[in-house]
Parts: structure tokens; C-alpha cells; sequence
């Protein structure tokens, strides 16, 4: 079996099976997908992680279907009726859904009217019609009947045979495959509002009349219209040719897989009625289901791919790095949350001002942050983009004015999730004795500091960088969420002595109670000075030890390449480029002029492969260095504040914040923000937008339309485009509505209302 498998995902990911052989034993011994996408190379033939993620799901996938496949055939023998020629489909399936329609007809199911029917003798009579269409159904079914089976007339024995028929024909691996493709090939997908329900689904009132080939229909409208319908506003149903027909394409497929056609003959009459009722009863509603669902994986996928992707932009976003920093948690009526925080994040004091409307304390305000900022030396600010961002951005503009001495930089930060983290668990557990309120301070600027280091702390759907993340299978969503934050954290690597256990967790080979160890052995017994230390922490075996320590750093302790990503496995090698080198350590690494004199090939042994030599002399040359791109910040324009201020045609800085399939919505500082669709992101076709833009990314944009009434802002990047006046719906589709609690937004627009209108879709809203 385990044969087969490699094979199959050998030609899947055009790979030699060696290739998967090998890396498939290296999972099964434990090892992780990062350790072997980093320190594996030389065995998997230098598969990425991409690859490697690919290959996992497969692998499973596949082992599922052996198995089932197992237990098909262990049950179809002990019935007796295994076929070397079933048997040989049976090792042919590719996938559980042809496995399942091969092992129909043999699996185990209550007693059926066909089976009845077969009981009372009446098998022969519907071989008979169905061998002989000449012979006359109803004189042939007076030799038929059986009072004590309950067929004691011409149409009970002709419905008994007809029964059969049905369940004959409904069974037929090879006839419901034609049926499944040509209805994904074919049909329409028909959405119409449930009469009463108008008003209650206004929502989806794009949808009320609506209809689009099945097989084109993008992630979020079938998502959107499946909403509707689990909300009891729509009906959804597949349609397939002239639904005013005598014969549907369906029931033609039927009647040609079986070689039957109407020539006058007694029993053409009859046998057409048999296909008729197979396609009505026994498949139309089965197959219309088993299609829906597939849409619904299929725009699940999507909806995850779009999640993760932005998730990945967010976790590996430029930080700011260890600077003392001052958050500012705006707010009105409650006051804007202060907190100042050193270059390790740790708390150094806390503080409420009201600087707004109602309580106007706007001089006070100014002269608590200009202490705060001397005393603790702050030349950070990090500003939550939540209600009352801009005007809390203005104070410290004002700040900045007044006080031009403390040389500050203000960053205005996404504070998306700051307040799940703030009432959970972990948040009371590292800020005990700190208001909740305040908590969501400290992790807004913390989030400055390090965005991956702090974004681990919140459970990444709350963070709303997806669309309809509520409606998407859960299980699925948090597995790719999790592997997306896993290949982060291990992308960047973890300093030991200063991670937090949320962080460390996520660290190849560590799980929350190793991660939690870590730090308790931190706390007792002070700082890490070496990785081998690490062997000292309670259950931290040597398996952990191997996967988990060429990301884990320890900087400043007594080895220099323990802050680096060189494994300690690979520390040998090291030694040996020392020695012919005549340099130590110290002056080897960052020495790029020395390093480049060594030629790889000249170390690769047994040991050491070509790639891991090749990486190890990368990472002397650029040691402990971070994969995330350098800091930047978007400047809001001055004056623009509010939708008010926008006009068309205007330029202005702004911020990606999430990324779709149909576009990218941009921050702009006005508290919504703005859609640039798809077709307005480059002067060239844009078939992903992702190949243009990411989630943190800082962009110039113009502004196309503003929608004062329903708050929504127009944008593109294509500073040539010419503004132009659109629909209420396009406009509409533009932009988002914000909420700090990150919900989902439903919505409906069909592409009927053109391209702009797909926005809709957009989930992960912020409130402002």
C-alpha cells in the first residue's frame, strides 16, 4: 500500500518517489514539517514547505482511502460477491467518492421495495422487460403475482419489478459518474427567495431570482448563498437543461447507459417510466446534494486559502523592534487606554486620559503623555485604529508639535482581536493585576513591537482577515490556521530567553506543556546560556531537542551560534570551515569576504550534504537574521479624517488590511475602509490579487467614488483611472463596515451587478 501511495503523490507533485519515500519516514518518525523543510534537505531532495504541507494532506487523504478501501472489499467478500472485475475497479478507485460508488450496490442497508420485489420472485419479470422491450409488461405480469407477498394485481408486480429496475440502475458506479460530471459540466445553480421571507432577507435580496453555472459560481457567492439558505431566506436547487421539457438531460443519460430507447415496442412505455422515476427519485436529489456539498468544500477551501494567506502577511509583518513604546487604546466616553511599555514589551506603567468628547481634558491629556514619555524615554507610539483612532492620532500629532524634544514616531496599529485577548485566559495570566481595559493597551503596542511574537496570543479567527470564517468548516479552518502560524514562528525563530509560552508552543517539536516547562525552567534557574541547557527542562527529550533547536535563539550566551538558525547538529561542520579558516567564531560570522573563499562542495561528506553546507555558510554570512521585510508606516493625509473629507480624485497613503479574491480593502484613516477592486489594482491583468499585494503592505491609492449615505469609499491603485459615477451596489461593493469584535458580515451581490459588487463577501469587519 505505503507503494502506491508514494507513487501517487510522486506524480501529484511531479517528484521522485525516493522523495517521498523518504520524507513520508521522516513524518512517521515525528519530525515536523519545518525541521524538514530547514534541516532535512539532503533526505527529501530539498522539497519546501509548501511542498511539504501539500504532501501531508495527501498522505493522509490517501491512507483514508487504502483503508477504506480494506474495509469495502473484507465486507463485499463476506457477502460472497467479490468479482475479480469489481475487485480491480475497487484498486482503481483515485477517490473516496468513486470508492463509495462501486461499494453502493453491496453496502449494507434496510430492507428496500426492491428487495422485497426480489423476494416475491419478481426478479425475472423486470430482466425479462428489460432484455426484451417486445413482450408485453402487463399480459407478463399476471404469471407474476404473489398474494402472500402483498402483489396481488398487474400494477403491484410491475411496480415491484419496476423497483427493482430503479435500484439496479441507481446503483451503477460507471452511470453516476457520467451524472455527477455532466451536471458540474452543465448545470445552473438557481437560488429564489422563500415566499415571506422577503423582507426578513434583504440582506440577500441580490439573490431572490438568481441563477449562475455551477461550476463558476467564486467561493463567496456560493457562500453567501448558502448562508441564506441555512437562514431559511433561500432555496438553492441544480438545474439541467429545459426544465419544460418531456425528458430531462438526466433522464436521456440514464436511458442511454442502459441502451434504452422508446421504438414503439409493448414495453418502451414502461421502461422509459423506470428511468423517469430513478432520475426523480432515486438520483436527482442525492446527486443535487452530493454537488452542493462539493460546492460548499470547494468555497470552503477557498475561503480558508484567502484566510491563511492574509494571516500569513499579518504574522510576518515588519516590527518595529525592541524600542520603549507608548500605547494608546483610543476611546471617547471611556477615555483613551495608556500603557508604556521597555524594548522587551514589559509593562512599566499604566494610565486613562480623556482627551475627547465628552469629557475634552485635551491639555491635561497632552501634558500626562509628554511625562510619560520623558520619564520612560518613548520615541514609539502605537495607536489602535479602532473608535476614535484618527482623533487620538491628532493628540499625538499635537504631542509631536508641542514637545518636538521626544522625537517620536506614531504607527496607527490594527487592534483586531485586542479585546478577545484581553479577556482570555493567557492575558489574565501574564497581566494578573492589570485591568482588562488595560490589557488591550499593552498588546497594541506590543503588536508594534513584534507582530508575530503577540498575533500568537490570539486565536487566529478572531483576528478577521477572512471571509465568511464563520461559515467554512472549523475544523479545517483551524488546522490551516495553525500550520500557517506554525511555519511563521519557525520562519522567524524564537529567542528562548524572552518568548512567552503562547509563542514557544508554536515552535517545531515543543507542545504547550514543553513550551510552558521552558518557561518555568527559565524562571527558576535564570537566562538559557547554551541550547544544551535546554536538555535540563522536564521533558524536553532528545526528539524535542532535535526538531525544536535550530529555531529556538539564545543570544548572548556562551556560543554565538546558538543565536543563530545553524542546528547544533551541524555545529561539526562549523568547527571544520574554523579551522581552515584560522578565524574563531566570533570574527567568522557576518564575515562575508572570509565565507565566500570556502567552496561547499569541498565539505559535503556522509554527514553533511551540499544543501545544508550551502545553508550553514548562508546563515554565518547573514546570522539570526529575520525573513520579515524592513519597518515602514503609512502617513495619513492631514485633514482627512472622515468620509466627509474624502473627495474624488484625491491621493492618499493607506494600508492593506485583508485581501480577497476580488480585491484588497485599504485603511485610508476615514474609519471604513476602502475596496480596490480587482480590475483597478495594476495597469496589467490581475488574475490573484495576492500576486500584487499583501495584507501590512502600504500603498498609494486614489479615490474613485464616496458613498456619504452608506459610508463607502471607491479606490484604485491605477492613478490614470479616471473617476466615474457607479451604481449604488457597485459603490456599495467597495468598501467594508468595521467592527472590533471581528465578526462576519453577510451580504449578497450577485456578478450580475458587475464585478465590483462581489465584495460582499468580506468578513473580519472592524467598527470604527
Amino acid at each position: 500500500m505505503s507503494i502506491v501511495i508514494d507513487r501517487q503523490i510522486a506524480d501529484e507533485l511531479a517528484v521522485k518517489t525516493e522523495q517521498v519515500r523518504a520524507t513520508v519516514a521522516l513524518l512517521d518518525e515525528g519530525a515536523t514539517v519545518p525541521f524538514i523543510a530547514r534541516y532535512r534537505k539532503e533526505v527529501t531532495g530539498g522539497l519546501d514547505d509548501t511542498q511539504l504541507r501539500t504532501l501531508f494532506t495527501r498522505l493522509s487523504y490517501l491512507r483514508e482511502l487504502h483503508q477504506r478501501r480494506d474495509s469495502i472489499l473484507d465486507s463485499i467478500e463476506s457477502q460472497g460477491k467479490l468479482t475479480e472485475t469489481l475487485r480491480q475497479q475497487i484498486f482503481e478507485a483515485t477517490s473516496k467518492t468513486i470508492l463509495e460508488d462501486l461499494y453502493l450496490p453491496y453496502k449494507p442497508k434496510r430492507r428496500t421495495k426492491g428487495e422485497i420485489a426480489k423476494e416475491a420472485g419478481l426478479e425475472p419479470l423486470a430482466n425479462t422487460l428489460f432484455d426484451d422491450p417486445n413482450q408485453d409488461p402487463t399480459i407478463l405480469s399476471e404469471r407474476y403475482l404473489n398474494i402472500e407477498a402483498g402483489f396481488n394485481d398487474s400494477k403491484a408486480v410491475l411496480d415491484g419489478a419496476r423497483a427493482i429496475l430503479m435500484e439496479r440502475f441507481a446503483e451503477d458506479a460507471s452511470l453516476i459518474g457520467q451524472l455527477r460530471t455532466h451536471l458540474l459540466d452543465e448545470s445552473q445553480l438557481v437560488s429564489r427567495v422563500i415566499a415571506g421571507q422577503e423582507q426578513a432577507g434583504q440582506k440577500f435580496r441580490d439573490y431572490f431570482d438568481y441563477q449562475e453555472a455551477l461550476k463558476q459560481v467564486p467561493s463567496h457567492r456560493a457562500l453567501a448563498m448558502l448562508r441564506g439558505r441555512n437562514d431559511g431566506i433561500l432555496q438553492l436547487a441544480l438545474q439541467w437543461g429545459d426544465i419544460e421539457a418531456p425528458r430531462s438531460p438526466a433522464q436521456s443519460l440514464i436511458a442511454s447507459h442502459f441502451g434504452l430507447s422508446d421504438q414503439g415496442r409493448a414495453a418502451d412505455t414502461w421502461l422509459q417510466s423506470v428511468v423517469q422515476w430513478t432520475w426523480r427519485v432515486k438520483l436527482s436529489l442525492s446527486l443535487e446534494n452530493e454537488l452542493l456539498s462539493q460546492l460548499r468544500e470547494r468555497a470552503d477551501s477557498d475561503a480558508i486559502t484567502v484566510f491563511a494567506d492574509n494571516l500569513k502577511d499579518l504574522l510576518m509583518a515588519a516590527p518595529a523592534g525592541p524600542r520603549v513604546t507608548l500605547a494608546l487604546d483610543p476611546g471617547l466616553r471611556t477615555g483613551v487606554k495608556v500603557a508604556v511599555i521597555d524594548d522587551t514589551g514589559k509593562i512599566l506603567t499604566t494610565d486613562t486620559i480623556y482627551p475627547h468628547a465628552p469629557h475634552k481634558r485635551w491639555d491635561q491629556s497632552l501634558q500626562t503623555l509628554a511625562k510619560l514619555c520623558r520619564d520612560s524615554q518613548v520615541n514609539l507610539v502605537s495607536i489602535g485604529n479602532g473608535t476614535a483612532s484618527r482623533e487620538t492620532d491628532k493628540l499625538v500629532a499635537d504631542l509631536e508639535a508641542h514637545y518636538p524634544a521626544l522625537k517620536l514616531q506614531r504607527v496607527v496599529v490594527s487592534e483586531a482581536g485586542a479585546s478577545v485577548y484581553s479577556a482570555s485566559e493567557l492575558a489574565s495570566s501574564e497581566m494578573p493585576n492589570l485591568d482588562v481595559s488595560l490589557r488591550g493597551a499593552v498588546s497594541i503596542g506590543r503588536r508594534l513591537q513584534d507582530p508575530l511574537a503577540e498575533l500568537v496570543k490570539i486565536d487566529p479567527k478572531s483576528i478577521g482577515v477572512g471571509q465568511y470564517q464563520h461559515d467554512v468548516s472549523q475544523v479545517a479552518l483551524s488546522k490551516r490556521l495553525a500550520d500557517v502560524v506554525e511555519d511563521c514562528v519557525n520562519a522567524v525563530g524564537v529567542d528562548v530567553n524572552m518568548a512567552s509560552p503562547a509563542l514557544l508552543e508554536h515552535v517545531s517539536g515543543l507542545s504547550k506543556a514543553l513550551a510552558q516547562n521552558i518557561v518555568q525552567y527559565r524562571n527558576e534557574h535564570g537566562a538559557f546560556v547554551n541550547r544544551k541547557a535546554l536538555l535540563k527542562v522536564p521533558r524536553l527529550g532528545p526528539k524535542a531537542f532535535e526538531q525544536s533547536a535550530g529555531f529556538l535563539r539564545i543570544r548572548g550566551g556562551d556560543n554565538p551560534l546558538d543565536a543563530s538558525a545553524v542546528h547544533p547538529e551541524s555545529y561539526p561542520l562549523v568547527k571544520k570551515l574554523l579551522a581552515d579558516s584560522h578565524h574563531d567564531i566570533k570574527t567568522l560570522m557576518g564575515n562575508s569576504s572570509a565565507l565566500r573563499q570556502f567552496e561547499a562542495q569541498a565539505y559535503v561528506d556522509a554527514q553533511f550534504g551540499l544543501p545544508t553546507v550551502t545553508d550553514v555558510l548562508a546563515e554565518l554570512e547573514k546570522p539570526g537574521r529575520d525573513p520579515r521585510p524592513e519597518f515602514k508606516t503609512a502617513h495619513f493625509k492631514e485633514g482627512v479624517e472622515t468620509l466627509n473629507d474624502l473627495k474624488e480624485g484625491m491621493r492618499l497613503e493607506g494600508v492593506i488590511t485583508n485581501v480577497t479574491n476580488f480585491g484588497a480593502f485599504v485603511d485610508i484613516g476615514v474609519h471604513q475602509d476602502g475596496l480596490v477592486h480587482i480590475s483597478s489594482l495594476a495597469d496589467h491583468f490581475v488574475k490573484d490579487p495576492r500576486d500584487v499585494v499583501k495584507t501590512g503592505q502600504v500603498v498609494s491609492v486614489k479615490v474613485l467614488d464616496v458613498d456619504l449615505a452608506r459610508k463607502r469609499v471607491a479606490l484604485t491603485m491605477r492613478m490614470d483611472e479616471q473617476t466615474s459615477p457607479k451604481s449604488d451596489e457597485s459603490i456599495a461593493s467597495r468598501t467594508k463596515p468595521k467592527s472590533r469584535t471581528a465578526k462576519t458580515s453577510p451580504p449578497a451581490s450577485p456578478a450580475g451587478l458587475g464585478a465590483l459588487a462581489d465584495a460582499f463577501a468580506k468578513a473580519g469587519l472592524k467598527n470604527r
